[in-house]
């Protein structure tokens, strides 16, 4: 008699967590003020919706696997080759495809304290190990990065700026770290949220994949463009990467409803400068009135606040997050980040961004 077991998943596979994205809904509550996710305050570009719509007859057909329209685009908005960028479901997908690509058992995939939780899913997920160094004020440090390489080391995955913390490090920086690596290391630069960011030392690191072999930049068309639920992104590489990424990724990994919104909400260059102006207005007004409130923040560059909350009963990050879920504000916990003391809070529609500032400072009137 042959004996039945089943199907071993790989070594690594269930100590993932998986992500848990940011909440949308609360039982029992009819409007949601949804500020966990970091989407876009104002919607998506009215064109790319456009665009989007007009995609509904075609969609018995399968999409351009090339992305060569998108691809176009990109090069063209901001001054690269389009024969160096994949595009992606998602710059999640692309992390993905890098960690498969350059990794694997017996290697290690580095990255700050408090960087992004998908580095180590994707870095588990091809069998290598998720290491972390220490930040410094909750900020990436280089030289902390730097002392984490081992001979084990093949990617080095850099949220620049970085989400959950909001924080930077300036062009030279990134440049001494790039310097600090060893050639064969990958350099991953995750600038997410680089559309946001008004710092003259600041670069989402284009100069720095020009200059060599061993650095990649990963962007997204879920933040400033607000474009997440269409699940798009793109990687700028050296050549002899983008050659690898397209010989392992999914003939049609981008949709035909994607690629064509993509592409109308960068030719809408006004909207997406309105969407900037607003966060430019909202972001600090937030984080002022937080201070107002004695309640600290990291200086942000993106379109969110990460605030702490003090560890006295009934004034936790946990208190003030339930409080807020019971008047159908959702902000985003931290615990998951080792931040158990903080929440993150997207910069929403004006009225929206009053109405969790005054539920936190009724929150903290409740102390007295």
């Amino acid at each position: 008699m042959i004996a039945m077991t089943a199907p071993t998943p790989r070594p690594g596979i269930m100590d993932i967590r998986p992500y848990v994205g940011g909440e949308s809904a609360l039982e029992g509550v009819s409007r949601v003020i949804k500020l966990s996710s970091n989407e876009g305050a104002l919607g998506p570009s009215p064109k790319a919706m456009e665009a989007f719509r007009a995609q509904a007859a075609d969609m018995h057909r399968y999409p351009d696997g090339g992305a060569t329209r998108l691809r176009a685009a990109l090069a063209a908005r901001w001054g690269v080759d389009a024969e160096r960028i994949v595009c992606g479901a998602g710059s999640d997908e692309l992390l993905g495809m890098l960690c498969r690509a350059y990794a694997g058992p017996g290697d290690e995939v580095l990255y700050s304290a408090h960087g992004f939780l998908m580095y180590a899913i994707a870095a588990k997920s091809c069998g290598a190990t998720p290491v972390t160094a220490p930040e410094v004020d909750l900020t990436a440090s280089v030289d902390n990065l730097l002392a984490a390489v081992t001979p084990r080391t093949k990617i080095l995955f850099l949220a620049n700026p970085n989400n959950p913390t909001g924080t930077y490090l300036s062009a030279d920086e990134v440049a001494r770290l790039r310097a600090g690596l060893r050639p064969d290391i990958l350099l991953v630069i995750d600038a997410a949220y680089a559309e946001f960011v008004s710092k003259n030392d600041y670069t989402p690191g284009i100069e720095l994949v020009d200059g060599g072999d061993n650095t990649v930049m990963c962007r997204t068309f879920s933040k400033i463009f607000a474009l997440g639920g269409l699940r798009l992104g793109w990687a700028y590489c050296p050549p002899g990467i983008a050659d690898v990424l397209n010989r392992v990724r999914n003939p049609f990994n981008v949709a035909a409803p994607s690629l064509a919104a993509g592409v109308a909400a960068l030719e809408d260059t006004a909207f997406a400068d309105l969407t900037k102006t607003h966060n430019d207005y909202w972001l600090p007004w937030m984080q002022a009135e937080l201070a107002k409130l004695g309640l600290p923040t990291t200086q942000s560059v993106c379109n969110f606040v990460l605030v702490q909350f003090p560890k006295e009963e009934g004034r936790t990050a946990q208190a003030a997050d339930a409080c807020l879920r019971a008047q159908g504000i959702i902000t985003r916990a931290m615990g998951g980040y080792g931040l158990p003391d903080w929440l993150r809070i997207t910069v929403g529609t004006g009225e929206e961004n009053q109405m969790v500032i005054a539920a936190i400072a009724a929150f903290q009137a409740s102390w007295n």
